[in-house]
């Protein structure tokens, strides 16, 4: 005997059932396929009236780029710019129906908290789809491999499927609380703040990228004998070695050589790569940036002129 269907007003699970559908419908009225690339597209999301944000890494060539729409349609797009750094494009729609668009809403900031339910959200193709799970972690602002600055660090506990990176988190109610990526940690599912995606939006449509000091070395750290920090009056135990060096780059014009241990930059102890990018922002390109090095047994004094990182295509 079959038991008769609950209403949902008195069944909590089939309540929450009904809400992340809601959810997800309120959410895809805002998500697009992106078709920049081979395979399956990837989503992107209308974070503008006219604009949309998706996912670097996604975007396989810069020219011939279509979206396909909620409804169906398919329209032209252009990139109007892409940051490596953080893993964000941003793409201006070409035709004025499309640019008519509803724009996804806005969740506080306070939603993205620890155990919240969540929802990724994406549209590898004419349909919608979505992933379930939580927030399972967040942290404090942090630096990706590349240099790019995220305002803060969300981790998932859900599924980011081929075709879901450009694609939005949102809460249970449909609103965004960032872009989703699995290219900024190995793979893990991560979420670019959508505070972060407004600061790099406002950059790309002002200036088409974002501009990055850099000076074309390969660091990693090591570990100073005593006999050296005693003979140099160093103190601290760790530096940065030299392991490579960009032929022509800021770092090589300067001087730098393979093997050489730098122990602080612009007067900074410096015991990890990302000590060195925390001080290449955009405002250190073109200015000079002084080192202390160890070469040979002996403290060294370098100044290189902060390069501007190139732009790295996708």
């Amino acid at each position: 005997m079959t038991a008769a269907p609950t209403d949902s007003a008195d069944n909590p699970l089939a309540a929450l059932s009904d809400s992340l559908a809601a959810a997800v419908a309120t959410a895809a009225r805002s998500v697009v396929a992106v078709h920049a690339r081979r395979r399956i597209p990837s989503s992107g999301v209308v974070w503008r009236p006219g604009i949309i944000v998706t996912a670097h890494h996604t975007l396989r060539r810069d020219q011939d780029i279509t979206v396909t729409l909620p409804d169906g349609r398919s329209a032209r797009a252009t990139l109007a710019g892409r940051d490596p750094g953080t893993d964000l494009a941003v793409l201006r729609l070409d035709d004025d129906p499309a640019r008519q668009l509803a724009t996804i809403e806005m969740a506080p900031p306070s939603a993205l908290a620890v155990g919240r339910l969540a929802l990724a959200v994406g549209r590898p193709g004419a349909s919608v789809s979505a992933s379930f799970g939580i927030v399972s972690a967040t942290g404090e602002a942090w630096r990706t491999w590349s240099g790019g600055e995220i305002d803060r660090f969300v981790r998932l506990d859900l599924n980011i499927y081929d075709g879901f990176s450009g694609g939005p988190l949102v809460d249970a109610t449909g609103h965004a609380l960032g872009i989703n990526t699995s290219a900024l940690a190995r793979g893990l599912a991560l979420t670019i703040p959508a505070t972060t995606v407004d600061r790099v939006a406002d950059q790309l449509l002002a200036q088409g990228r974002m501009r990055r000091g850099y000076l074309g070395v390969g660091m990693q750290p090591v570990r100073l004998p005593g006999s050296l920090r005693q003979a140099l009056d160093v103190d601290h135990d760790v530096a940065l070695m030299v392991v490579s060096l960009e032929t022509g780059g800021p770092a090589d014009r300067a001087g730098l050589l393979l093997g050489d241990v730098i122990l602080n930059v612009g007067g900074r102890r410096v015991t990890d790569p990302g000590d060195v990018l925390a001080q290449l922002g955009a405002d250190r390109v073109g200015e000079p940036l002084p080192m202390d090095v160890v070469r040979g047994g002996h403290r060294t004094a370098i100044t290189v002129l902060v390069g501007e990182r190139p732009h790295q295509e996708g």
